[in-house]
């Protein structure tokens, strides 16, 4: 019955809400409390509030202009190029450099859906222990959880995810056209670099970064509770 009880207040808590409300509002039960939530039922609530938070948050990067017109995770030039770039504007090659990192944003949002499903086994195998460490824990303790989780499996999907993305929105052909030019260029210096390996890291920097905010949000500023079921719920 307490079960029902908690995931029918997930169920009503508006989208916008994410999971905010819960990694704030969560009340542990006290001991001699006589609260008719059991640990497993907190922590199955918690997990619920995560997946809802992580899903919003892969959504977001998803998106079209996801990781291009958010000035927070937009993935800049790569350092080589971005030293060349001067030289490489003077002669006529703005329009290839806008090319280029417009394309590698894309790339990555095309990639981004894949992390859903390993967000989603992170959650599954949350134990208690992790939930009451998520709970009281600092600001950023969900992103790093799921950040342990999921950082080496997530890089190894990634990588060739988003060396097909490249090749398929043209940043990779883009990429070696600026190459080339520069390597005909006085003081361009070499371009030599492993793209997918960077446009990869930035990526999920990006990602972590979204799911980030979503935490800092949601122990900062919570949405108010909605209804008095979440009240009786989720803390007086």
């Amino acid at each position: 019955m307490a079960m029902a009880v908690v995931l029918g207040a997930l169920l009503a808590v508006p989208a916008l809400a994410g999971w905010g409300d819960f990694l704030k509002d969560l009340k542990l039960p006290a001991a001699g409390s006589g609260s008719s939530l059991s640990d497993g039922d907190i922590a199955s609530g918690l997990k619920e509030a995560l997946s809802v938070g992580a899903d919003r948050a892969v959504t977001t990067v998803s998106k079209s202009g996801g990781y291009l017109d958010n000035p927070e995770i937009r993935i800049p030039l790569p350092g080589a190029v971005e030293k060349a770039e001067g030289i490489l504007r003077a002669v006529g090659y703005g329009p290839e450099i806008d090319a280029f990192e417009s394309s590698m944003n894309r790339a990555a949002e095309k990639a981004a859906p894949e992390a859903k499903p390993l967000f989603m086994d992170a959650v599954k195998e949350m134990t208690f222990a992790d939930a009451r460490q998520i709970l009281n824990g600092g600001d950023n303790a969900a992103t790093l959880y799921f950040k342990e989780k999921t950082s080496g499996r997530l890089t190894e999907i990634f990588k060739p995810l988003v060396h097909d993305s490249m090749t398929q929105v043209g940043a990779t052909r883009q990429y070696q056209a600026i190459e080339a030019k520069a390597s005909t260029l006085p003081f361009a210096g070499s371009l030599n670099m492993d793209l997918d390996q960077y446009v990869t890291e930035k990526a999920l920097d990006g990602l972590f970064v979204m799911l980030g905010k979503e935490e800092a949000l949601i122990r900062q500023n919570p949405v108010a509770r909605t209804t008095d079921l979440l009240k009786k719920v989720f803390g007086p």
